[in-house]
């Protein structure tokens, strides 16, 4: 599979799902593929994952707005997907993901959505 940026992203395998948790949903957690910084969470559900597959780019279901939405459509900052790594239980995904745009990925204008620390 290809993105726009023509660059292959590796699935090794047709890779089945697990749907039935979560109410169709699957956690889907969203890393730089260079400096491996944990960049946002989201929720995919079976059809986002498909779209994210087929065009390469991070797609997310929306559970407040109960739609699909393409990171960075409206801004720019796309993820396009370098890595897909899927745990144990067929239930979770780790997304290895190039930024585009100006590289801020989180709607606040920070660069990863975890930008705010909590003391222990």
């Amino acid at each position: 599979m290809r993105n726009e940026a023509n660059a292959p992203f590796s699935i090794a395998r047709k890779t089945l799902m697990d749907f039935s948790k979560l109410n169709g949903l699957i956690p889907a957690v969203v890393q730089d593929h260079t400096s491996g910084e944990v960049l946002m969470v989201g929720f995919m559900n079976e059809e986002a994952w498909d779209v994210t597959r087929r065009t390469g780019f991070v797609t997310f279901y929306s559970r407040t707005r109960n739609t699909l939405w393409t990171k960075g459509e409206t801004s720019g900052n796309r993820l396009a997907v370098r890595e897909l790594l899927v745990d144990c239980d067929d239930d979770t995904v780790l997304v290895r993901a190039e930024r585009q745009g100006d590289g801020n990925v989180c709607h606040t204008g920070e660069r990863t959505c975890f930008f705010r620390k909590v003391e222990p």
